[in-house]
Parts: structure tokens; C-alpha cells; sequence
């Protein structure tokens, strides 16, 4: 074969691949997928909240931490938002997010908060507030301390470890001690964002943290991201983005976790929050990611809520709660019931509250 003609099949080899990955990535994000409007009544935009809202997470007593302002590539914006943390008092009748006070001590400016958890300790009822940050690219876990006399925070240490390198979400089961998924499997900034989703393999992972022992616990995820865990501490719950689908895990002795089953959306879910009295699974969810991927103001991404009734059951029930096309809600990532309420979140976008029927 002459050298011109191993170019042209090389270059025609080329093409095919790439068009078939593509065809697949289209397939994986739902390019084609389109959303009817299923509103929930009473829906208001939170003050305040207008560079995104990619984590929220309630404590028993109906105070709201929210995460804003991350810094994500390809996103709109993604360079000139402000990491920030705000926080909501669900039982005060004027709703609106406070920012909360962060700590003197703290370098502010490479702040870029993403998934966040919050864990009470039951010995002293000292709230503890893990945030994963991702300071130039990067990725570490800050621990706070929560003061609520003033809404402040108190930083107690950075946490950084080889394994913790790409990470989404986080859910803390103890003081120093939490499960996180790394939703890329490359750490180069190119081929996270170009190759790997092309290639879109089940490469990702969980990961167990303490400060005795670090570990991948579970892995071949498409992208793994939101993570949460059943109200008696002994399952967790892991969305995988890219292949639509729920993943329930149970908890061994040694910190593990063993494989369920998988509980297929029909969406990609982002975040995972858990309602402490019910147990239901709840998702803030992207209904057509390709639009949230290839942004255009005229087609914005839309927004969906599902939510997950009796999980470990033989048929969990799916539903739908909410669904936006974009003219309300861009790019939503997480939905935290409390009561009769329910806060929706976005990557970049707002953030809304609404009644639950």
C-alpha cells in the first residue's frame, strides 16, 4: 500500500470512528430528547442565586446549604463567577439565602465549590460541612465547621489525596470520614473534556475516605456523579450521568461496597439528596444534556426532578416531579425536599423553589 493510500484510509478510518462516537455521545447525553413543561405550583426564583446553585443539602431542622458560583468548563460564564456558600432558613417566611461567613484564614479567590455534604455529630450536634473545591483544576475537600449563632464557618483542614482527583460529590459518614465519586477518569484537562467523552467508557469510580485508610470501593461507572446514603447509614446511592441510571450499594464492615442493582431514570441525574423520613431518592437532573454541553441562548438546557419512591423495593417507582424546557430553569443539579417544599438547583443558572403537591 503506497503512502498516499494509508493516509486516505487512515483518514477514512478516522472519520468513522469519530462519527460513531459521536452518534454514541448524542445517544448518551439524549441529544434528541424532547421535554414537556410539568410544573410544580408556587414556584419561586431564590434572591441571590443567579451564578448557579450546583449543591444543596438540608439539615433535619430546615437549614439549607447551597453551593454557587463553580467555575466548570465549557459552561456559561465559567470564568468570571465568585465561589461562594449561602445558606436558607426554610422555617423563616421571607426566603432568602444568606451567604455565609467564611473564615479569615481562607483563600477565597481560588474558592470553586462543587458537591457538598454536611454531617452532624451525634455525640455534640457539631455540624460539619464538607465542600469539594476545584482551586485551578484541581481537586480538594474542605472541612468547615458550622458556627449557626452567626452563619459562619470555621475552616478545619484541606483534604487532598491521589485518589481524590476528579471529584463530583461527596457524602460524609463521619467526622473525617466520607464516600466521593470521581466522575473522569483522566486528570489532563484536554482529554477530560475532549477524549474521555468521546470515548465515554466505564472508567470512573467511588472512593472511600478516613484518615486510616483511602481506597476505590466501587467502579465502572460511565460518569459517575451524585452520591448519598439511606437514612440507616447502610446502603449509598450513586447517579451514573451518562448511563441513566441510579446505582444502589450496600455498606460492608470494612467500608466497602457491594453492588445492588441499578434503577434505571429515562434522564441524567446530577446530585442525589435523600428525604430522611421516607428514605426517597431525589435527583435534579439534565433531560437533554447535549443542549447543556452546545449552549445557545435560543435553546437553552432544560431542567427535570425525579424522584425515587421505595428504592430497594422489587419495582422502585420513577416519577417525574418537574420539568422545565430552559425559559425558567437552565441545567438543573440537584432537588432537596423538606416538608411540603422543594429546592431545585443548577450547575450555572438560578435557583427555584416550588410547593410539592
Amino acid at each position: 500500500m503506497g503512502k498516499l493510500a494509508f493516509i486516505s484510509l487512515f483518514i477514512a478510518v478516522t472519520a468513522v470512528f469519530l462519527g460513531e462516537r459521536i452518534v454514541n455521545l448524542r445517544k448518551r447525553t439524549l441529544a434528541t430528547r424532547e421535554l414537556e413543561q410539568n410544573h410544580l405550583p408556587n414556584c419561586v426564583l431564590l434572591p441571590n442565586l443567579n451564578q448557579g446553585s450546583e449543591d444543596i443539602t438540608i439539615l433535619e431542622n430546615g437549614l439549607a446549604f447551597i453551593s454557587a458560583g463553580l467555575k466548570y468548563p465549557s459552561m456559561p460564564a465559567a470564568q468570571t463567577v465568585v465561589g461562594k456558600m449561602y445558606i436558607l432558613d426554610l422555617n423563616e417566611p421571607r426566603i432568602k439565602p444568606v451567604e455565609l461567613r467564611m473564615p479569615r484564614n481562607f483563600d477565597l479567590e481560588s474558592f470553586n465549590p462543587h458537591g457538598i455534604s454536611v454531617y452532624t455529630d451525634p455525640n455534640d450536634g457539631t455540624v460539619y460541612l464538607y465542600v469539594v473545591s476545584h482551586p485551578e483544576h484541581k481537586t480538594q475537600i474542605e472541612l468547615f465547621k458550622f458556627e449557626e449563632e452567626d452563619y459562619s464557618l470555621v475552616h478545619l483542614k484541606t483534604i487532598k489525596h491521589e485518589l481524590l482527583y476528579s471529584v463530583n460529590d461527596i457524602v460524609a459518614v463521619g467526622v473525617e470520614s466520607f464516600y466521593a465519586t470521581n466522575d473522569h477518569y483522566f486528570v489532563n484537562e484536554f482529554l477530560k473534556s475532549t477524549v474521555e467523552p468521546l470515548l465515554t467508557q466505564p472508567w470512573t469510580n467511588v472512593v472511600y475516605y478516613s484518615p486510616k485508610e483511602v481506597k476505590v470501593v466501587s467502579d465502572g461507572y460511565y460518569f459517575a456523579n451524585g452520591i448519598n446514603v439511606s437514612p440507616d447509614q447502610k446502603h449509598v446511592y450513586v447517579a451514573d450521568i451518562f448511563d441513566h441510571n441510579v446505582h444502589v450499594l450496600k455498606r460492608k464492615e470494612d467500608n466497602g461496597l457491594v453492588f445492588v442493582k441499578r434503577v434505571p431514570v429515562g434522564s441524567l441525574c446530577d446530585n442525589l439528596e435523600v428525604d430522611p423520613k421516607t428514605g426517597d431518592v431525589w435527583s435534579g437532573c439534565h433531560p437533554n444534556a447535549w443542549k447543556l454541553f452546545l449552549y445557545d441562548t435560543n435553546s437553552p438546557p432544560g431542567s427535570e426532578v425525579i424522584q425515587i419512591q421505595n428504592i430497594h423495593s422489587d419495582e422502585p417507582v420513577v416519577t417525574q416531579v418537574y420539568a422545565d424546557d430552559g425559559k425558567v430553569l437552565q441545567g438543573s443539579s440537584v432537588a432537596a425536599p423538606y416538608g411540603n417544599k422543594l429546592l431545585i438547583g443548577t450547575v450555572f443558572h438560578k435557583a427555584l423553589i416550588c410547593d410539592l403537591m
